[in-house]
């Protein structure tokens, strides 16, 4: 079932006269994405996801379906010397209707307001039409008091997101000029900090190289926000794959999500810590999670693979593995799992169109035949084993696996021991590890690396985002209650077509949040049916009277407050029964 208040921002289109504008259009897109999800209460489809439709001419209710939410927001950005201008509209995915659209024009110096303004416009909208949430009174905060500064950062974000070496090291590029325009902006030195940090996992930058600039950038950073979820998450490289400190890990990451409960890195660390630990049920929570936000990202498929492949239930783990590849083929890691699983199967006819084109099929198929086939290694091919365990950058530690499977097992043992002591990520799971069940036997296995992180410390409940507090006591409902119902019998205001829940608040000098919660839970209906039922039961009245037959009905609507022809129809069938024709030819 589809969560009525979910949200899906697509790419803003670039409709600048300079094509390289598209990372200002992409920055600003992603910009909105994070200030929606701060809101406790409405779902927003992840970054990964919502660019996935980026320059794809879809119909937005097939968009809705795939990602689950029943609004998508979509529009452009003309970028023109010290000007903008961005066009926004809401549509809902389940019938295609446009039910908000908006320009904006302004001084670029006033890009962080507008991106609040806009944010702040599109939650009230979908809380107008799908029902009540708390909305802040800001969203978006002021991070740079330069935009070329915030431009550069943009630059350097749009690059960063290529997730290529080279992108990676532009992006850094982008970053530091940011810092040098404005030395207090610490989004971009955390953001620096990320890059490093990827850079020196995946082996293109030396271990020490990284960390000492990853380190620089951070002391720059938390000296000036601490408040962000990247300053916790910078936390939780160190302590969770650079120490194994599992404890301190999930201490950092309750951070992160206590700031942003729908952190995608945050709440993907989470995960994997549950992994690690085997705290599978918990993991699982956390793996759904991911994917009810970010539907489409090939990583978080994986994740859920993960789970289920340390469980030995394969043929799941093999469903999301594939979906994983379907979504991007480049994925190696999950290429990797996919053997795997077929080797745990034992299915050697898929197993052989799968490894025959890999670069590692020769020492894919000898770790095939020692686990299913009794098959023993010769000594060259152990001294072949030795050409994957010097690569630093391996995938999966391949030579770990076979020697751990056939009849050197004591070798094998040393070596985990030996990666252990090096904290290689690609064995942090090595106590859930299938294929790593031989080295059980071992008197000492169960000395190896103690995880701190105990279930009593755990809180691991990813709850519904309701809000079940009481905005208003029994009191201050019925005061509130009949105020607002004498201004709309008296003053009519439902009239104007622009009436929106923020000035019906502010005329009855109460929280827009409280008017929503009065609306919504007391009186349970949401504010746009609330007033169209005031303006359907108008345009009855004018459109039997006389006076107005010369009055086309769709003037008729709109003289009744409507400003949607799509939207006047649809709610007039959907509470008369028939269409407003019928209904006035019937009543002629």
């Amino acid at each position: 079932m589809i969560n009525q208040k979910s949200i899906a921002v697509l790419p803003f289109v670039n409709m600048s006269n300079d094509i390289d504008n598209e990372y200002f259009c992409d920055g600003v897109s992603e910009e909105i994405i994070n200030a929606l999800t701060k809101i406790k209460g409405l779902k927003v489809t992840a970054r990964t996801s919502s660019f996935t439709f980026k320059n794809k001419n879809i119909d937005v209710r097939h968009i809705g379906n795939q990602l689950g939410v029943t609004t998508v927001l979509e529009g452009s950005i003309r970028k023109a010397n010290n000007r903008v201008r961005i066009t926004a509209q809401l549509i809902d995915t389940r019938d295609g209707t446009h039910y908000w659209s908006k320009n904006f024009d302004r001084e670029l110096i006033d890009i962080f307001k507008l991106q609040d303004e806009i944010s702040l416009l599109i939650a009230s909208e979908i809380r107008s039409n799908f029902g009540h949430f708390e909305i802040q009174d800001h969203l978006v905060k002021e991070s740079t008091i330069s935009i070329q500064a915030y431009e550069l950062f943009l630059k350097g974000r749009y690059n960063q997101l290529k997730w290529t070496p080279e992108s990676m090291h532009l992006a850094i590029q982008y970053y530091d000029k940011a810092v040098a325009i404005d030395k207090n902006y610490a989004k971009a030195y955390y953001a620096n900090l990320q890059c490093y940090g990827l850079l020196s996992a995946w082996g293109y930058m030396t271990s020490k190289q990284a960390i000492e600039m990853a380190i620089n950038n951070f002391l720059k950073a938390k000296e000036i926000d601490t408040q962000m979820p990247e300053y916790p998450l910078s936390f939780v490289g160190k302590t969770f794959w650079g120490e194994w400190n599992f404890k301190a890990a999930y201490e950092y990451i309750k951070q992160v999500l206590a700031i942003n409960p729908n952190h995608i890195d945050g709440l993907e660390a989470m995960a994997e810590l549950f992994i690690a630990n085997g705290f599978f049920k918990q993991a699982l929570v956390y793996a759904n999670k991911l994917l009810e936000l970010d539907p489409l990202s090939a990583n978080n498929h994986y994740t859920l693979a993960h789970i289920y492949y340390y469980q030995e239930k394969y043929e799941l783990a093999l469903k999301s593995i594939r979906k994983a590849i379907s979504i991007r083929p480049d994925l190696e890691l999950a290429n990797h799992f996919y053997v795997l699983c077929l080797i745990g199967l034992k299915d050697k006819v898929l197993f052989e169109e799968v490894v025959e084109n890999q670069k590692l099929c020769k020492f894919q198929r000898i770790l095939y035949k020692v686990v299913n086939e009794d098959f023993e290694i010769t000594e060259n091919q152990i001294k072949s084993l030795d050409e994957i365990e010097k690569e630093s950058t391996q995938l999966l530690p391949y030579q770990l696996y076979i020697l751990a499977n056939s009849g050197h097992k004591k070798e094998a043992f040393a070596l985990l021991k030996k990666y252990i002591e090096q904290r290689r990520g690609q064995i942090i799971n090595f106590r859930q590890e299938p294929l790593l069940k031989e080295l059980h036997c071992f008197s000492e296995f169960n000395s190896l690396h103690q995880s701190n992180l105990f279930i009593t410390d755990l809180k691991t409940q990813v709850r519904a985002q309701t809000d079940s507090k009481v905005l208003l006591n029994k009191e201050e409902q019925a005061v509130f209650k009949e105020k607002l119902l004498k201004y709309f019998n008296e003053d009519k205001p439902y009239l104007d077509s622009q009436l929106s829940l923020n000035s019906v608040a502010k005329h009855l000098e109460i929280h827009s949040n409280k008017l929503s919660y009065l609306i919504n839970e007391i009186m349970e209906v949401n504010f746009n049916e609330f007033i169209n039922q005031y303006r359907l039961k108008h345009f009855k009245m004018i459109a039997l009277n006389p006076e107005f037959k010369k009055i086309t009905i769709l003037g008729l609507a709109y003289d009744s407050g409507f400003n949607s022809k799509t939207v006047f129809n649809t709610f007039f069938k959907k509470e008369i029964g028939i269409t407003p024709r019928q209904w006035v030819k019937s009543q002629n």
